[in-house]
């Protein structure tokens, strides 16, 4: 009987990242109040239906109490975040 060759594990560790402390602006999206952001307008309405205009120029649709976050060193720019996102990812800066 020959000798099997010698069998080799290999282990993958998958890298792993954390999101930095970083400070945002946010307003909920509330239908029938006014518009997150008025006076900077990333919110539009546009057949009938609400979207945020984003840093790559697209119209994301808005669901009634989605959050609506500036993009940092965007003007007029902002992108959409479900509540409970939000909710696990940022908290109030005192």
């Amino acid at each position: 009987e020959e000798p099997r060759p010698a069998t080799r594990l290999y282990v993958i560790v998958m890298p792993r990242f954390r999101k930095r402390p970083v400070e945002i602006e946010a307003e909920q999206f509330v239908v029938g109040k006014p518009l997150p952001f008025n006076d900077r307008g990333p919110v539009v309405c546009f057949d009938g239906e609400w979207y945020v205009e984003t840093v790559h120029g697209q119209r994301t649709v808005l669901a009634d109490g989605d959050w609506v976050i500036l993009e940092p060193r965007g003007v007029h720019q902002a992108y959409p975040c479900k509540p409970d996102i939000f909710e696990a990812c940022y908290e109030p800066v005192a």
